[in-house]
């Protein structure tokens, strides 16, 4: 459910020379691909000083369709800046840019400003891929451009290589751009200095009839990047020469959900050797002796639900959170992506990984896994069995007679079995079918909208939800005898609230719900993309919207009422969402105390860990956070993260976000 977004200031490159365009057809074409499938199309058409791009794709029924219309003056830069269309949930798109003389305005759903000064390129938010040659040609020579509405472009040209279909040739050169997020971001241009191809991780676009090579450019992509975080796992963690005893802290005990003050810890190599809950140890000499200054020291965090992908590791590690399930990946790059965690190669948590299974269709997920009948079903579980996985997820296109099929088949291997629950299907009849676990809790709410809706496949799961889940009694008859259900099967719920919060109460201009507390620390680029709102609201739903996530709140502490395990999870952006995840759950009135047993304990518990995780006892893995304050009373000040140990080694947060561009919570007022 992670939200894509096509945001040009995401992917801005550096072209060869500025000037006018490069002789060429009038119109370029490009393929998009999802997973190389076809899933869109680009076009880039111009005349004079004047370029159109016209961009579309379709992601299970969402994914946006714009047309951006620049008009640029003799150095590159735009003075007019027209896109419409909607964007990828659908929601219309009315951006604009004028410059005339020295004085800039522009406008979106998002943002409206105006400003005075110098030369500077406007980055839309709106925008298509192709913008980003536009700015190349901005920034020139001196590989520099301001930015509007703020921030800068820095960007690298890197080694030309040859590509080759059919006996034709091209020369390609990948540039990095810095300053924009929190990583450099690579795309490929043709030796005229337009856009050849670009990849987002699971989706790529490429110029048409040159598709079969987008697989090399990816991996390139790829190596490039990897050499960035290799370094950083060279540099950002301190390896204690000897043992590493952490003394005078606020212990928590995740078991018991309590506080244990003026406690000590000993950590030899990457496990915990003893433990002092309100006391001292008598260590060896040559023992590093580190005091926690009274703060507040924790078993790491659990995310249930993420994607691993770029920078995931380092925000993870920086937040606390030292150990993922993933819920579907590219079940090619995963695996070694993980190794590298392991080994300590790359900065990252340690990583459940759950393999995902869906049906061919339409709507299919981001998968290279597909089951349209029992024998594929087997074979898919067999391979993720094989591979290292420990749960399979399905999703919204597989048909419902393959679900019993594939939960035997995951049982008898020793595999949890959990997933949207398919299309035509109610969660009650998923749950009967065998499933171990429910992921989101828009389809809690479904499986009392069925008279509604069956066909969840589509945007229909969500626009649905924000209708009609204010509906929904928590205490009525039904609500309880399905989380009965849940307790009596040992079903676990993994809701990803603060998704939806997302979609349901956020308002294009208004910054995202939660992130008060961090717009100020993020790079000026990706900061706007928290303004851009949720779902669009249809004509006579605003009250309904505004009480869907107080409905979907209400259902998730009934069910931790109830006794049904909650595995605190994002499916957004890594580490922060989390945080804003947990204040949710003490927003829904499960105590804060009770909310960090869940995101520890709990979560190791529900997945078989505790004799290595979950908890800070002898012969665990040296897995702890230092926090300032106290989140047992309030779980917002998970955000004043200090020091994170992972695997023995041992991570300052302030110095990894800044290796993302992000400054320290410190700089921000509470």
């Amino acid at each position: 459910m992670k939200r894509f977004f096509v945001c040009a200031f995401a992917c801005l490159v550096l072209v060869q020379a500025s000037g006018a365009f490069a002789d060429g057809p009038p119109v370029r074409e490009y393929v998009v691909l999802t997973l190389g499938k076809p899933a869109g199309t680009l076009e880039v058409e111009r005349e004079g000083n004047r370029e159109v791009h016209r961009f579309e794709f379709n992601d299970r029924g969402r994914g946006p369709k714009t047309e951006s219309v620049y008009t640029l003056d003799a150095n590159g830069l735009p003075t007019r800046v027209r896109i419409s269309g909607h964007d990828y949930f659908k929601a219309p798109v009315d951006e604009r840019f004028d410059r005339e003389a020295d004085v800039a305005r522009w406008s979106s759903a998002a943002e409206r400003g105006e400003v005075r000064g110098g030369p500077a390129f406007f980055a839309s938010l709106n925008g298509a891929p192709p913008e980003l040659a536009l700015l190349a040609r901005a920034a020139g020579a001196s590989g520099r451009v301001a930015l509007l509405p703020a921030g800068a472009a820095v960007v690298q040209r890197l080694a030309t290589r040859e590509v080759t279909v059919a006996g034709q040739s091209l020369r390609v050169t990948p540039v990095a751009i810095a300053g924009l997020g929190f990583a450099p971001v690579r795309a490929w241009l043709d030796d005229g200095g337009e856009l050849f191809a670009v990849s987002f991780g699971w989706q790529g676009i490429v110029r048409r009839g040159w598709e079969s090579v987008l697989a090399d450019l990816e991996r390139a992509d790829e190596a490039f990047d990897q050499e960035r975080l290799d370094e950083l796992a060279r540099v950002l963690p301190r390896r204690p020469a000897g043992d590493l005893l952490l003394r005078n802290a606020r212990l928590f005990d995740a078991i018991d959900a309590r506080v244990v003050p003026g406690s000590s810890v000993l950590i030899r190599g990457n496990r915990i050797a003893a433990v002092a809950p309100g006391g001292d140890l008598e260590v060896a000499e040559g023992t590093e002796v580190l005091d926690a200054g009274d703060r507040f020291l924790m078993p790491g965090l659990w995310d249930n639900h993420a994607h691993l992908g770029g920078q995931d590791g380092l925000l993870n590690i920086a937040a606390g959170v030292t150990t993922v399930r993933d819920l579907a990946n590219d079940n090619q790059k995963l695996p070694a992506r993980v190794k590298r965690f392991d080994a300590n190669l790359e900065v990252g948590p340690r990583v459940l990984m759950a393999g995902i299974i869906d049906g061919r269709g339409p709507f299919a997920g981001p998968s290279k896994v597909f089951a349209d009948d029992a024998a594929e079903a087997e074979k898919a579980v067999a391979w993720y069995a094989d591979n290292g996985y420990v749960q399979i997820k399905v999703y919204s296109s597989l048909k419902p007679a393959l679900v019993p099929v594939i939960a035997r088949a995951a049982h008898a291997r020793g595999l949890r079995l959990s997933g949207h629950v398919p299309a035509f299907m109610t969660a009650e009849q998923f749950v009967r079918a065998g499933a171990d676990e429910l992921q989101h809790a828009n389809f809690v709410a479904l499986n009392f909208l069925f008279d509604k809706v069956q066909d969840t496949r589509d945007m229909k799961r969500f626009t649905m939800v924000g209708q009609h889940a204010w509906t929904l009694d928590p205490s009525s008859t039904k609500v309880q005898d399905f989380l009965a259900l849940l307790r009596a099967r040992h079903v676990a719920l993994d809701p990803t609230i603060g998704v939806f919060e997302g979609m349901f109460d956020a308002r294009p201009g208004v910054l995202a719900p939660g992130y008060e507390r961090v717009i100020g620390r993020l790079p000026p680029q990706v900061a706007r993309g928290l303004y851009g709102g949720g779902l669009p609201v249809p004509d006579g739903q605003a009250d309904s919207y505004g009480k869907a996530t107080a409905a979907l709140l209400a259902l998730v502490k009934a069910a931790h009422d109830a006794g049904v395990v909650l595995l605190p999870g994002t499916d957004a952006l890594a580490g922060f969402a989390l945080q804003r995840e947990l204040e949710l759950y003490q927003r829904a009135g499960i105590p804060p105390a009770e909310v960090l047993r869940l995101a520890t304990w709990g979560s190791a518990r529900n997945m078989g860990r505790t004799r290595d995780l979950g908890v800070v006892l002898p012969g665990r893995f040296a897995d702890l956070v230092l926090v300032d304050g106290d989140p047992s009373r309030d779980v917002a000040d998970l955000r004043r993260v200090r020091t994170v140990i992972k695997d023995g080694l041992v991570y300052a947060s302030d110095a990894v976000y800044a290796a993302l561009g992000i400054l320290p919570e410190a700089v921000v007022a509470r």
